[in-house]
This record gives structure tokens, sequence and C-alpha cells, in this order.
């Protein structure tokens, strides 16, 4: 399977606070691939670097490119011109993604205005016909309304339909069910999986929610401080982890579904570095159970089997 988006050696920092470090990672062609960490783990960074929309202050080394598409090299009056038709962006934040004051329709509409110069009409209709798209109901009247008389799950979904406008190949979701509940959230999930199967686009998918990796993504990537420590299959990832922080991620979602009753829940034990605050070494050793001498003075070598990589020297499971 080709990969849609090819991130090399990525680095980011604000100033003089590095963000993200060494990232190097693919989305496939047609495929879910979702980003997992911490609070602070760099997930909305790497989301945002990858669509080019870091603040002014960033400092981005490496490269991303995108169907072909070095974006980094491209001046920002073309990245503003392929933004829509290539990446389609759905932030963590539906209520502050649209304008209060503007009615639901005409923001998805000004997709169309703005990148293929239709007329107000004919742009209006084609909102209306996106917002049926992403399962609203009684599309024509949602068309009209404002942001704040629309349900969390309703905000979602108009946001989904600016995103995908134009059918772009890339949709990044950046933990969009976190504020909703878990029948809407289930009913989001189901419908970008729908909607991925029906057009083939690749999916970013941002979250710390292993529950919401297992029910949607095909393959996963382990983000912490920073620093990619695992990628592989989904269910490989879910049955067969090897890097300790991805172990320890996977028990506490088995502790939620299947946990004794009365018994309190695994918890990681320690805390993650401050955000920016990059460790030399591995940067999970100081609450890695396994952790030996070697993992405070360099960070590992990424070790490869198939399509599973880890970082770590000490992997777990089958890799000793």
């Amino acid at each position: 399977m080709r990969a849609l988006v090819q991130v090399r050696d990525l680095a980011v920092a604000y100033r003089q606070t590095r963000v993200l470090e060494g990232v190097s990672l693919e989305v496939r062609a047609g495929e879910i691939l979702a980003v997992v960490g911490e609070t602070g783990s760099g997930k909305t960074t790497l989301a945002m670097a990858i669509a080019r929309l870091l603040p002014p202050e960033a400092t981005v080394r490496g490269q991303v490119e995108i169907n072909g598409y070095d974006l980094y090299a491209l001046p920002a009056h073309a990245m503003r011109s392929l933004r829509g038709r290539l990446i389609g962006l759905v932030p963590q934040d539906a209520m502050a993604a649209l304008n209060p004051v503007l009615p639901v329709g005409a923001q998805v509409a000004e997709v169309f205005r703005a990148h293929l110069g239709v007329s107000a009409p004919a742009a209006w209709a084609r909102a209306v016909e996106a917002l049926a798209w992403v399962q609203i109901p009684r599309p024509e009247r949602v068309a009209s309304l404002y942001p704040h008389q629309l349900s969390g799950g309703m905000r979602q979904r108009a946001i989904l339909a600016m995103a995908l406008a134009l059918h772009p190949p890339l949709l990044i979701a950046d933990e969009p069910t976190t504020a909703l509940d878990r029948i809407t959230q289930s009913e989001i999930l189901a419908l970008v999986r729908r909607l991925q199967a029906e057009t083939g686009m690749s999916v970013l998918w941002i979250t710390h929610d292993m529950e919401v990796v297992a029910a949607l993504a095909h393959r996963v990537a382990v983000l912490y401080a920073g620093r990619l420590v695992e990628v592989g299959p989904c269910r490989k990832i879910l049955e067969a982890s090897a890097h300790p922080y991805t172990e320890a991620l996977v028990r506490t979602y088995r502790d939620l579904l299947a946990g004794a009753w009365g018994e309190p829940l695994y918890a990681i034990e320690g805390y993650p570095p401050p955000a920016g605050h990059m460790l030399p070494g591995c940067p999970f050793h100081p609450r890695c159970p396994y952790a030996q001498p070697v993992c405070r003075e360099r960070f590992p070598d990424p070790l490869w089997r198939g399509e599973h990589m880890v970082a770590c020297y000490f992997p777990r499971g089958d890799w000793g």
C-alpha cells in the first residue's frame, strides 16, 4: 500500500522548547492511523505540523510530504490553495472552530466559494448536500441554524462536512470526540468509518483514548514526550505491544473493560516530563519498571519486525 503522507525526521520547537524530535512515520492511502499518547506528548503539534498550521514562532526541521507535495517547500499562497483540497482538518473544539455569528450552511458554503469560485446559490446547495452526506437530519433547516443552536454531535458533523467538502485524500481529526457523550462518540466513529470506506481517504486520528483506537484504527503510532516509541497494526499493538509505555497504556484500557469489581483501576506510576522537556535517553525511563542505565544515556534506534516498530532497548513480548 502506497504512502499518502511521509513524515521524515520531524522536529518542532517553540523558541527554545522542543516539542517533537526525530519523528518519522507514514500514513498509507486508504488507512486510519491513530496517533495515541498522554496529554503533552506532542500529538496536536504533530497534526498541525502535517497540516502546516503551526504558529509563526514554531521552528520546524525535517520533511512532510503529502501526495507528492513537499509542504514546507511550498510558498504560503500555494499551501493555502492546496490545504482544503489536500487536507481536511477537524479540530478539538467544534464550538470554537465555528463562527458564532454565521449560519452553519454559510460556513460550509464558504469552502466551495473560496476554492471553487461557484456562485452563492450553488455554494449553498452544495453545503446542504455536504451536511446531508455526514448524516445531519433535515440539512436544509440545519444549514440556516447558528452553531449555538446545535448539539455537540451536530456541530461535530458540521465541522466534518466542512473538512470533507472538497473530498481531500487526507482527514486529520484532533481528538474530535473527547467532549462528546459515549453514544454520540460511537455515532461519530461509525460515521468516520463509513465515510473512509466510501471514499478511500486516509485518516490521521489523534487521541489519548485506547477504546477509540480499538474501535477505529487500522494502525497505531504511539508518542511519548515528543518521541515516537512504537508503530504497528492495531491488533498487534493491542495484543502484543512491545514498548513498556504502550504495554501500560493497553493495560489501562483492558482494566477499564474487564477489571475486578471494587478494585482500583491500573494507573501508570509517575508523571510524564513537562511538555517540551526532553530527557536524554528514552523519555519513559523514569517511569519504566524495566529501565537499565543504558536507557538514560541515548534514545534507542528503532527495531523493525515487518510492519511493527519499537524504539526500546528491552522490548516486551517475543522481541527478546
